[in-house]
């Protein structure tokens, strides 16, 4: 029975690719989101991408405020099949103020794609992600976006990722002109070219024109002006552009490129199909029982994800679980690893945006959404057979600190309710005085525009007005070997110690240089940037 359904899961895995797009905001990662969608035959019609203000919202775009402002603020995930593979799509938040959800989900995903403005190149939120990308070791897909209009060089962007990533580039596709006539891309897996047939808004499928290289054709369809060029540049690619190795992509150390326009839907259809020939099949996940492989018959999975309200209707809570081996069934009951107790899993659902539909199974690479009336935590492990815990999702360093105070008493156990679970579900990091007689939680944030979301959800999720009282800090460090290092090293200078919701000491300075005064006065101290893992252990409520 175990061979059976190792072959089974085997099966499974072989036919799933998952993968997380990383990008800055405004390169068009809900545009290229849709139209991925689009040809994957999960939706039938892409919005009209217009002016921010009356676009259509993308499917993956189901928050009020990310609909009044016209950004991703939250990851979602996107399931959908195309030739034959099961896709799912990990969409992260654009905006840089929410890189630490983005974080997370590059936790659960086995690829990245890259996604570029082929007017401005690298930017330094993608600089940002990449890094998380390598520390990972994940391979990186690149698409340079908005090739319909005017923008750099294909070379020259190629050349700086090489440059200022140290990542090996390789052209999958090259653009034939740019902007105004960009007329499509040649595939030089194939030897083809593509010359695509522009649609209203990019809303359906873009029609294309396939020939081949040596086709005579080429010279009727193609200015002749153009054609040269592309003759010229792809010349120079031959010659001096990098060997495609498919270990090297894996490693991370090679990136693909794609260029094309998600706007009309110029090259999306080729990048995908090459995407999931070239992608990693999910893996195996590191533990405390060493490298688990997906196709280990026991169930197992992972935390990486808490949202509430999805559906405002129902005030409910979704936990996104990471299958990582095994399969998984409706109503089996599995172990929790922090806690030791059993739970069975009922009414496991198909994310897919804001939308949901009941599963009956899932199998490693795939994300499943399980109702949390509070059981789960981010980076919680759920497993049968022996016991196992994969790696804990790290917290990041926040830059902006303030109290959250409830103005009204009255309101005091939603106010509670409200910020536990938004700090549950990664929204902010919250952290407490050690002043036992100031009882406001430090709100503790990457970027300004989680505080607005914070107390903007507090009034719509919760009814609950709040106030903020900003502290004046810019540098979190927590400090290894907690309390007992803490008091050994006596008093602090040009610092405030605070608790994060774990109960462990947090040091706060208003900037790198009294950080970096207190760490040359006390060398024996271990500041550390990344919150240690917490595991086995509840954190403190409001």
């Amino acid at each position: 029975m175990t061979t059976d359904l190792q072959a089974e899961i085997a099966t499974a895995v072989d036919q799933r690719r998952n993968f997380a797009i990383i990008s800055h905001p405004d390169a068009g990662k809900t545009t290229l989101t849709e139209k991925l969608l689009l040809y994957g035959g999960a939706i039938h019609e892409a919005g009209a991408v217009k002016a921010k203000r009356a676009q259509r919202h993308a499917t993956s775009d189901w928050m009020e405020m990310e609909q009044q402002r016209g950004i991703s603020i939250t990851s979602t995930v996107l399931q959908f099949d195309y030739s034959g593979y099961t896709i799912n799509l990990l969409d992260t938040p654009g905006h840089q103020d929410f890189s630490e959800d983005t974080y997370r989900t590059l936790a659960a995903a086995d690829n990245a794609v890259m996604l570029e403005d082929a007017a401005k190149g690298l930017e330094p939120q993608t600089r940002k992600l990449f890094e998380v990308c390598r520390m990972r070791g994940i391979p990186i897909f690149t698409f340079f976006n908005k090739l319909d209009r005017p923008g750099r060089e294909p070379l020259e962007l190629m050349d700086e990722i090489e440059q200022e990533l140290g990542l090996q580039t390789y052209a999958v596709n090259w653009p034939i002109g740019m902007g105004d006539r960009f007329k499509g891309v040649y595939d030089r897996r194939k030897q083809q070219i593509h010359l695509f047939e522009r649609t209203a808004h990019g809303s359906r499928e873009a029609k294309d024109t396939v020939v081949d290289l040596g086709d005579p054709r080429i010279e009727d369809l193609l200015e002749k002006d153009l054609y040269y060029q592309f003759k010229e540049e792809l010349e120079l690619l031959e010659a001096a552009g990098t060997e495609f190795d498919l270990a090297q992509v894996h490693a991370g150390k090679l990136t693909p490129v794609f260029f094309g326009s998600a706007m009309t839907n110029f090259g999306v259809e080729l990048f995908l199909e090459s995407f999931l020939d070239y992608a990693l099949k999910p893996g195996s996940r590191r533990s405390t029982q060493g490298d688990i492989d997906p196709t280990y018959p026991e169930f197992s999975g992972f935390v990486f994800k808490l949202q509430a309200n999805m559906d405002p209707k129902h005030r409910d809570r979704i936990a996104f679980i990471r299958v990582c081996s095994g399969k998984f069934e409706k109503d089996m009951v599995v172990n929790h690893a922090r806690t030791g107790k059993t739970v069975r899993l009922s009414h496991p659902q198909k994310l897919f945006g804001q939308g949901r539909q009941s599963l009956d199974e899932a199998y490693p690479g795939d994300v499943i959404g399980l109702n949390n009336p509070g059981m789960f935590a981010i980076g919680d492990t759920i497993y049968n057979g022996k016991k196992l815990e994969y790696e804990g999702i790290p917290s990041f360093s926040p830059e902006l600190f303030a109290y959250l105070r409830n103005p009204n008493p009255s309101k005091f156990k939603q106010f509670q309710k409200g910020v536990n679970e938004l700090r549950e579900e990664g929204a902010v990091q919250i952290m407490y005085s050690t002043d036992e007689s100031k009882r406001e939680p430090i709100l503790a944030a990457v970027g300004q525009l989680q505080f607005e979301v914070v107390q903007f959800r507090l009034r719509n999720e919760y009814n609950v007005d709040s106030l903020l009282d900003p502290l004046p800090y810019s540098v979190a460090r927590w400090v290894g070997g907690g309390w007992a290092a803490l008091e050994k090293a006596g008093r602090l200078f040009n610092t405030v110690t605070v608790k994060d919701s774990w109960g462990r000491p947090v040091l706060l300075f208003k900037n790198e240089w009294n950080c970096q005064q207190v760490e040359g006065e006390h060398p024996e101290l271990d500041l550390r940037a990344i919150a240690p893992v917490a595991s086995g252990q509840e954190p403190a409520a409001v």
